[in-house]
């Protein structure tokens, strides 16, 4: 990050970045403090967090604060009236989501259950909100459809889209998976015929 930003912003993306890669126990706050320019050890860190779990909070808030952003840009393309054009942008926007939330997606994996708590919603509230976008979204094309219905293939949709992310984004495999075009062709194909089996 350019040294140009303020003090707190590279403390939080730095942070963010370190705890995403190392986990939050393994990050120091004298690395936090080195990776964002400052110097290590000099306690700089603590002129703008009271604490690493401060500092965690303000990032997983940072993070909130862009998927709230992301929700908005989902209400663009409601409303297509064709199933497949709306499901394809649904896929992308989900990828969407989940590469912007990789870092907390990481952060999450690499920090006991408990150790924070705005960290456990965060994550919770991701995982949970994108269920509940796509099961809104195939309750309406499919009102018919039971509630419970609607969710299981809510969650078959989301975790498929997660998968595509996780070997790489969060395992650290070498980027091997398929084209983002490729997978969405063939996602939006799979899951606009089980739809259309329902109407």
């Amino acid at each position: 990050m350019a040294a140009s930003a303020p003090t707190r912003e590279r403390l939080v993306t730095e942070a963010m970045r370190l705890f995403s890669t190392k986990g939050f126990e393994a990050t120091s706050v004298s690395q936090i403090e080195a990776a964002a320019g400052l110097a290590a050890g000099s306690g700089a860190l603590y002129h703008h967090f009271k604490s690493k779990e401060a500092l965690l909070a303000a990032g997983v808030d940072r993070q909130l604060d862009r998927r709230r952003a992301m929700h908005d840009i989902r209400a663009l393309f409601a409303g297509l009236g064709n199933l497949r054009a709306e499901l394809t942008a649904l896929g992308r926007y989900l990828l969407t989501v989940i590469d912007e939330e990789i870092e907390l997606l990481q952060i999450a994996a690499r920090t006991p259950a408990g150790r924070s708590t705005r960290l456990d919603s965060a994550y919770t509230a991701l995982a949970e909100g994108l269920n509940a976008e796509l099961a809104e979204w195939i309750a309406a094309w499919a009102p018919s459809l039971p509630q419970q219905e609607c969710a299981v293939m809510a969650a078959v949709g989301v975790n498929s889209i997660l998968g595509t992310r996780f070997a790489t984004g969060l395992f650290g495999q070498p980027d091997t998976r398929i084209p983002d075009d490729r997978y969405l062709t063939e996602w939006t194909q799979l899951f606009a015929t089980r739809i259309e089996s329902l109407l």
